[in-house]
Order: structure tokens, then C-alpha cells, then sequence
């Protein structure tokens, strides 16, 4: 019965167009009147506590870095130094495209940041090279989802807040299969572009290259500086973010000078609007989290799912596959901050590593940005690069495919996530 309640007071909020936040609100108000415990003032305690959090400064400091590499030339740096070294081969810019993610990803950890700057950056340069501007779009969309998993990540910060797991070894754990994903789009990228008659771009001199990458060296320098700063201690995550965030200022304004004091009010506040979104819809969610916890849905889940139990592969497929549907409809933030402390419990009561669900998790949810008909990233691509949904959707889906049978495999091979997640960690 409580399950019933929950999911269907959601559903219900969402359905006469609540916002998720106020829904999360609405969903544990009904929670409390179904146990019998409403009390107006521990759902303000709840609510007010739950953005109470050392941990979730992390969020603003690194929806800060974002802003200010995107407008501060970081990012643009990044595309030249790629293009530099893979934009002569064959298909070269769809490669350009991936590794700018993979590199970008450690920098932002926002998707709809790294798409936004691929976006506008690449994809006029893919169609004029003669690339079809439907797979363009498609790929630069499947490649900005490499942004929540590599560290630094905004979703990481986020499960590991609501569903009490060490953000330290989610980030560690993320590294590796960021990669994979990576590697899978490349793979995806060299089957559909080799039928394209394109233009290939003039190989980039030595002394090209050297520049390229003497530019683009105090970008690269951010990612460096949190990894290494991570695994071995110099700082928290939340640490981590603010190191980003100044290094991210320093670079922009001093080193490249494309910052200007003028411009640095209008980054403040769109950091602090998207911020504020993130962390009311956090602390709704913790409301919810606790209820979860007094009521004991993940035990009652657990029971539900006891035909999968002694089966950890089996329970982690139909896990993933719920979060795929799940994902055709819901953003990324709410499924982590709604699904994280309900489905966490589930799969430690299984005997699953939950760092390990964790990755897998966030994964699933970042494909979800690419899968109609909600699609964060989607509108995004369309938006910067003024093209239908439509379109962006037909070529979205063969790296969608790619990226769907990288999760497969994680799935059937945990050594995959968790060896390196492992040896990183140590």
C-alpha cells in the first residue's frame, strides 16, 4: 500500500504539471498522512535540513566552473587542441567531438553544458565539412552525456547526498567506464561516417599542435589538479569544486583575459538560478528520502523483487531496464534524487557493490538525456544548433544503441566498473 501511495501521489502531481519539487513535497506529505505522523513542522525541519549540507556546496561551485570555461574560453581551447590532432583523418570532427567530451567532462560535469559548447562549436563545422547534420547533431548529443560520469559530476554529487554513498569512490569509479562510453561513440562514429563523402580538414603543422596544445594546457591543468587531488586526499569533493571554481576564474580572467568583469555578473547569476533549481529539488527530495526510510520501502521493494534476488545480473537488468523507461520521461536529477534511496538499499540487500550500481546508475540516467520524448540534451543540441528535435532524435540513435550495449556489457561484467574503480580507489 505505501509503495501505491507514493508512486501514484507522484505520478498524480506530475501529471496536473507540478513541479518535480513540489511533487517530491506533495509525495511525502501523503506518505505522512498514510503512516499517521503528518507534522507540518518536521517537514519544514526535513526540507530546510536537507540543503543543510557541507557536501552539496560542491553543486553551485561546479555549476560555477562550467559557466565560466564555456564563456572564458576554456572549452573553445579544448575543440582546437582535439582538432589539432584528430581533424585531418577521415571523419576526423566526429572525433574532434568525442575526445572534446571526454576532456570537457572532467572540466564542467554538466551535460547540458558540454553540449551547449560542442554544439555551437562543431556541429557548422561537421556540415560544412559534409557530414549529414542529423548525425552531427546525434553524435555531439550522445557525446555530452560523457559529462555526468567522468569526474567531476554534478549527478554523483547528487546520489551520493541522497542515497549516503562516498562521492569520493563514485568519482574514482566513473573514470573508466566514462572512457568506455567514449570508446563505444568512436566505434559507432567510424561505422555510420565511413559511407560520407567529406571534406577532411588540412593536417595541423607540429608547430600548429605545439601551439594548439600549449593554449590549451591550463585547461587541461583543472581535470589533473581534481583527480589527482581526489585520490590521494588534498581534498573533498566539495574542496574540489571550489579549487575548480577559482582555478576556472584564474585561467579565464587573468591567463586568457576573455572574462571581463562585466561579463562575471551575468555567469554569477546563471549559475545561481540553475543552482538554486538543483538544491530546492534536492531538498524536496530528502523530505521524501526520510519518509522512505520510516516507512521501509526499499524492504517492501526488496520484497517485490525477491524472484531476482539470488540472481545479482538478472536484478541489475531489470533494475536498468525500469530506469531506461523511467528515463524516456523524467530528467536526470529527479530520477537520481526520487529512485537513489529506494533503489540503493535494494541492491545492497542483494549483495551488489553499490559504488558499482552507483556508476551503472548514473549511466542509465545520462542515456536517459538523449531518449525522446523529454531529452534534456536533445533540446539543447536543437536549441544551439537550430535544428528540429526530429532531426536530432533520427541521429541520436545509433550512438544511443552504442552507449546501450557498453551498459550491457557492464552489466554482464562488473569486473569492468569495478577492478578499475578499485585500483583508482587505492
Amino acid at each position: 500500500m505505501t509503495i501505491l501511495i507514493f508512486v501514484t501521489s507522484l505520478l498524480a502531481a506530475m501529471a496536473i504539471g507540478m513541479p518535480i519539487a513540489y511533487a517530491l513535497i506533495i509525495c511525502g506529505v501523503a506518505l505522512m498522512l498514510q503512516l499517521d505522523i503528518f507534522d507540518a513542522q518536521i517537514l519544514a525541519q526535513n526540507l530546510v535540513g536537507g540543503t543543510d549540507s557541507f557536501t552539496l556546496l560542491a553543486v553551485p561551485f561546479f555549476m560555477l566552473a562550467g559557466e565560466v570555461m564555456n564563456v572564458g574560453g576554456l572549452s573553445r581551447r579544448i575543440v582546437d587542441l582535439a582538432l589539432a590532432l584528430v581533424g585531418h583523418v577521415r571523419g576526423g570532427l566526429g572525433y574532434v567531438a568525442i575526445i572534446a567530451a571526454c576532456i570537457l567532462s572532467a572540466l564542467s560535469g554538466s551535460a547540458a553544458a558540454d553540449a551547449a559548447a560542442l554544439g555551437a562549436l562543431l556541429v557548422p563545422m561537421m556540415v560544412r565539412a559534409g557530414h549529414d547534420k542529423a548525425r552531427s547533431a546525434g553524435l555531439v548529443a550522445s557525446a555530452s552525456i560523457i559529462g555526468p560520469i567522468i569526474p567531476p559530476s554534478i549527478a554523483f554529487i547528487l546520489l551520493g547526498v541522497t542515497a549516503n554513498l562516498s562521492i569520493s569512490k563514485l568519482f574514482m569509479a566513473g573514470i573508466a567506464p566514462g572512457l568506455m562510453v567514449g570508446l563505444a561513440l568512436a566505434i559507432a562514429w567510424y561505422i555510420v561516417a565511413r559511407k560520407e563523402k567529406t571534406e577532411p580538414r588540412p593536417r595541423a603543422s607540429a608547430a600548429e599542435r605545439l601551439k594548439a596544445l600549449r593554449e590549451s594546457l591550463w585547461a587541461l591543468g583543472l581535470p589533473v589538479i581534481i583527480i589527482f587531488g581526489l585520490k590521494f586526499g588534498l581534498f573533498t569533493p566539495t574542496e574540489a569544486a571550489v579549487v575548480a571554481a577559482i582555478y576556472a576564474l584564474f585561467v579565464s580572467m587573468v591567463v586568457y583575459r576573455e572574462l571581463t568583469i562585466a561579463q562575471l555578473y551575468k555567469v554569477f547569476v546563471t549559475s545561481a538560478k540553475i543552482t538554486s533549481v538543483v538544491i530546492f529539488m534536492v531538498s524536496a527530495a530528502l523530505v521524501s528520502a526520510w519518509l522512505i526510510t520510516i516507512a521501509d520501502l526499499p524492504g517492501q521493494v526488496v520484497a517485490l523483487l525477491s524472484p531476482f534476488m539470488d540472481s545479482p545480473r538478472l536484478l541489475m537488468l531489470m533494475i536498468m531496464i525500469l530506469i531506461v523507461i523511467v528515463g524516456t520521461a523524467m530528467d536526470m536529477a529527479p530520477t537520481i534524487l526520487i529512485l537513489g534511496p529506494v533503489l540503493v538499499p535494494v541492491v545492497q540487500a542483494a549483495g551488489i557493490d553499490p559504488i558499482y550500481f552507483g556508476v551503472l546508475f548514473i549511466i542509465n540516467n545520462s542515456i536517459g538525456l538523449i531518449t525522446p520524448p523529454v531529452g534534456t540534451v536533445l533540446n539543447v543540441v536543437a536549441g544551439v544548433t537550430r535544428t528540429s528535435m526530429e532531426t536530432v532524435i533520427r541521429g541520436v540513435t545509433p550512438f544511443m544503441i552504442a552507449q546501450l550495449i557498453v551498459l550491457g556489457l557492464m552489466i554482464v561484467f562488473p569486473e569492468l566498473v569495478t577492478v578499475p574503480a578499485a585500483w583508482l580507489s587505492h
